[in-house]
């Protein structure tokens, strides 16, 4: 065994004395300065170690047009052509992550700004063409994720904040989708932390009527949401982030919410919020 191998183990040994928020917030939030501060704020006080994930679809889509470049999209998924890619890097791992970073410092959280690329943290395949070629597009697997080097960055006291950009180990930047990288992530470090995945957005939680904030879902299961997507209760767009949910669930993630960002302090005060996804019902 060698020393890397020596330290993971014993931090799972160590796991229950160890909890990790990975949280992914959506535009609301980036879009908005006065609930970027609030939010990022109660994230800061939240115990334990942190992981922020973060996109900015809507800022990548508003500069594409000042540059002339045509966003494209396909049932809500963006076609990442060469000069999309440098759109959405500069997008995601210039001015959103680094105000970011900014941001967390003046409340003292000893922010790093990441994309995946840096120290190999997250290593993707290029979406294979089949009917739709989405172009620079990354794909994640279990492979993905190198735990011990981020374990050793949340020991030296930083708290990683990635954008929605990883690598595929060959020199090439992907735009990989941000509710996909904040499960992976959850699910690769789940074996060294009580892990809770959050995602953050505009809505309180799962909506059983989009337009009425107070048909919120409190818990589901796997079988329960198999029951209310034959239904189809649930808004077709909370449909991916509820599968990138269970599956993590499945792999070891100990709670999955999704919830409003300005209800993150909460859990400080030991409160629930949002929708609860678990394993099932007791």
């Amino acid at each position: 065994m060698n020393k890397i191998d020596q330290v993971l183990t014993k931090q799972q040994q160590n796991k229950r004395d160890k909890y990790l928020y990975i949280i992914k917030i959506g535009g609301n939030v980036i879009d908005n300065s006065e609930n970027l501060y609030h939010f990022l704020k109660d994230f800061t006080a939240l115990p334990g170690f942190k992981i922020l994930v973060h996109g900015g679809g809507k800022v990548a889509t508003q500069l594409s047009e000042t540059l002339g470049v045509e966003a494209k999209m396909v049932d809500g998924r963006r076609i990442t052509d060469v000069e999309t890619l440098r759109v959405v890097t500069m997008v995601y791992g210039g001015l959103i992550n680094k105000n970011i970073v900014a941001q967390l410092q003046r409340f003292g959280n000893n922010a790093i700004g990441l994309t995946g690329a840096d120290g190999d943290f997250i290593r993707a395949k290029k979406r294979p063409v089949k009917k739709i070629d989405y172009g620079f597009v990354g794909d994640l697997d279990e492979n993905s994720i190198k735990p011990q080097n981020l374990i050793s960055l949340m020991d030296a006291g930083f708290t990683p904040v990635f954008c929605a950009l990883t690598h595929d180990g060959a020199g090439q930047l992907l735009n990989t989708n941000a509710d996909t990288i904040a499960s992976a992530l959850a699910v690769a470090l789940a074996k060294y932390y009580h892990t809770t995945l959050i995602y953050c957005f505009e809505k309180k939680g799962v909506l059983k009527d989009i337009n009425d904030e107070e048909s919120l879902i409190r818990e589901i299961d796997p079988k329960h949401y198999e029951e209310l997507k034959e239904q189809q209760v649930i808004h077709s767009g909370m449909l991916p982030k509820l599968d990138n949910a269970f599956a993590a669930i499945a792999r070891g993630v100990k709670k999955v919410i999704i919830g409003h960002s300005d209800d993150l302090g909460n859990i400080k005060e030991h409160q629930s919020f949002g929708t609860n996804l678990i394993e099932h019902y007791l």
